[in-house]
């Protein structure tokens, strides 16, 4: 199985708050984009969470993302999965990408938010423990695939109000408050 490769960071060096993935599924690996899946969440929360029109171009979409101090990533450069599912991530082939490097072109951001458990796990495992960042607040969030069934869109966009950092005026357009 040859392995799949990540996308290159959606970036802004004003960027306060980091949003990680684990890694693109299908869907958006065919359409190179970040949450091309038409079920996925990802793009709607966004839209309730900056005042970001959920049918605007995907063009749009990245650049309300920056103008709202929003960096894009996933935890893994490349890895072999069959399918879009996080579980189904071969571990031996996990590569992840340059934090390091990342990080300091970005020295702005203070909060780092995890799509799901999946991405965490693996930057827990495999960046915290080489990578010393004291100054970075990390928070899970529930993740934007359907796979998270268990979850409500309600709910999970609850919970996503947590990247407006408890200040709607941290994020360009912010709707919908911290309540």
């Amino acid at each position: 199985m040859s392995p799949i490769h990540s996308f290159p960071p959606v970036e802004n060096p004003n960027a306060t708050v980091l949003i990680l993935g684990s890694m693109p599924g299908d869907a958006s690996l065919h359409a190179g984009e970040y949450y091309a899946y038409p079920r996925n969440h990802f793009w709607r929360i966004m839209a309730a969470l900056i005042a970001l029109d959920p049918d605007s171009s995907y063009e749009q979409r990245i650049k309300a993302l920056q103008s709202s101090r929003i960096a894009l990533w996933d935890v893994l450069h490349s890895c072999s999965r069959v399918g879009s599912l996080d579980s189904n991530i071969e571990k031996a082939t996990q590569v992840v990408n340059d934090f390091e490097s990342f990080f300091v072109r970005h020295k702005k951001i203070t909060h780092v938010f995890f799509n799901g458990s999946a991405a965490e796990q693996i930057y827990r495992s495999k960046v915290l423990t080489v990578l010393k960042l004291h100054h970075l607040v990390y928070k899970r969030l529930p993740s934007t695939s359907p796979a998270c069934a268990s979850f409500s869109f309600e709910r999970k966009l609850e919970a996503w109000k947590a990247i407006l950092l408890g200040d709607p005026t941290q994020v360009r357009g912010a709707r919908g408050g911290n309540n």
